[in-house]
């Protein structure tokens, strides 16, 4: 299904192959986006990439881009954690 958009093109086969060609994980269902008569592509458009920014695939390909020790995820989740407390503090 090709959508145009202001000289671009859109092919949401591309994007469901490059999903599945990696398969980091097993979607649970495909994404769907009931088009309503008259309603504009663009509109569509927006909300497809807003389901999809939701199902964290681009955060999840990046994460596997390379490896992380446990060791350094747990540091990153410390340093994390201060800094949020850090901003709650300084509201309080």
């Amino acid at each position: 299904m090709l959508f145009l958009k202001k000289n671009r093109i859109f092919d949401f086969r591309l994007l469901n192959f490059i999903i599945l060609r990696f398969n980091f994980f097993k979607p649970k269902s495909m994404i769907v986006i009931p088009i309503k008569e008259g309603e504009n592509i663009d509109r569509a458009l927006k909300r497809f990439k807003r389901k999809f920014e939701k199902t964290a695939i681009i955060k999840e390909l990046r994460e596997r881009q390379a490896f992380k020790k446990p060791s350094v995820k747990k540091r990153d989740v410390m340093k994390h954690a201060i800094y949020v407390r850090k901003l709650q503090d300084d509201k309080e």
